[in-house]
Parts: C-alpha cells; structure tokens; sequence
C-alpha cells in the first residue's frame, strides 16, 4: 500500500468527508491544515466541502540532544503537550525543555505571521473543524493541535489523516470526535514510507495555497464516497 502524493491522499479524504456532507452531517465546516504537510492535503479537502482553508500552527519539541526526535508538541498560545513515555525513556524533565519551548513558540508565531499576514484564525464558534494532517507518527504534534483546536469551541472536531499508525489512532482518536483516516498499516515505522512521493513542503507553497484557496469561487462540493473508512469514535 502506498500513496502517490498528498493531493492524490487529500482527494480520497475529501471524497469520504463530502459523503458525510451530502447526509448533513458537517455544520458549517472549516479546514484547518498542519504546516506544512498538511497543507496539500487539505486544500483538496477544503475544496470539495466547499469549506474555507486555513492552518492551526504546531511545532514540535525535539530532544536536546537530537531536535528531530520529537518528545512533544506546543499550539498556540497553550501549555507545551509532552509525551510522558518518551521523556521518562530518555531522562528528561519539561523544566529542562523550556528554553526549547520558547525557541519553538517564537518560531511558531513567525510562521502564523507569515502565512496568515496578520490575519487572526477564522471563527469556528459552533462550526465543524476538519483538522488536516499528512500522516500520524507518534500523534503529539495532532493531540496539541486538536487541544488548541478545542479552546475555540467548534461543535464538532475532527481529525482527518491518510495514514497513522495504530498507537497514534488510539491517542488522537481520544483527544478528537471523530478520526478519520485512510490506511493504517502495520509495522509503523514513518508517514513518509507510505507515499511514493513525499517531498518537502516548503513556506512557499503552503503561502500560495492558502492565497489561492481565499480567492472567491462557485460551488466546489465533491462527489466522494460516503463510506467512512475506519475511525476512532
């Protein structure tokens, strides 16, 4: 099982999603991407609801020693979300993380600065809240996300990914309302040996994609499936 690239990943969501739509089971709904690879996802998302696109930040809290091992996750303006297992596994304590918090909160509101312009994160008081990801590893960076996602009180919140791993789907399942997601394969090692093309999203294109999804546009509902998937309710 592989997955071409995240647009092709983004339009078998978007076809599940639009099922779920046509029945009226979506209120009012709204995208929210994690840059940047779930940018390109999403915007396939976005455009068969016919919803609006935007991104909810997320930066990942990465070992001292190793910043690409992540431990944690920080959204927002919240407390930093830690994965207790991985911490109590590699001796590390939050306090010694917080010089690595702020500098990951800085950079987290530069790139909200640059992708949004200044503009505040769209009203989604009441609303369902499709929160777009490419893939689920280890699932902190989506559980803060989804905890951020929470404090604006949307009616529904859900969780949409084209591949995690099982242990993931257990975690985000239970921050989330709904978990949808296409595969979930096993052995899990990474997201990206589960597409054949999984290249770098870079500033760029997630500022075009955002640029492109504002300009005004008819009715792009899609025709998808209604099927479900499989999910963690």
């Amino acid at each position: 099982m592989l997955l071409r690239n995240r647009t092709e990943a983004g339009r078998e969501l978007a076809a599940r999603l639009a099922g779920r739509q046509r029945e009226g089971r979506l209120t009012d709904p709204v995208v929210l991407a994690l840059p940047r690879g779930g940018v390109p996802v999403a915007v396939e998302i976005a455009t068969a609801l016919g919803a609006p696109l935007d991104v909810l930040v997320v930066r990942k809290i990465g070992a001292p020693f190793n910043p690409e091992l992540g431990v944690g996750a920080v959204a927002g303006d919240g407390p930093p979300l830690y994965d207790q297992r991985t911490l109590a596994m590699l001796d590390l304590t939050e306090d010694r993380l917080g010089p690595t918090v702020a500098r990951e909160r800085t950079e987290l509101h530069r790139r909200e600065d640059l992708y949004r312009g200044g503009r505040p994160l769209p009203d989604v008081h009441g609303r369902t809240v499709v929160l777009v990801d490419d893939g689920l590893a280890t699932g902190v960076t989506a559980r803060a996300a989804l905890r951020s996602a929470r404090g604006l009180e949307p009616a529904e919140l859900i969780m949409a990914v084209p591949v995690c791993s099982r242990e993931a789907a257990e975690l985000v399942g239970a921050e989330a309302d709904d978990l949808v997601w296409l595969h979930q394969p096993r052995p899990f090692s990474s997201v990206g040996q589960w597409y054949l093309d999984f290249d770098q999203v870079g500033d760029d294109e997630v500022i075009r994609i955002l640029s492109a999804a504002r300009e005004p546009r008819g009715d792009a509902a899609g025709d998808g499936s209604a099927d479900d998937g499989g999910r963690v309710e």
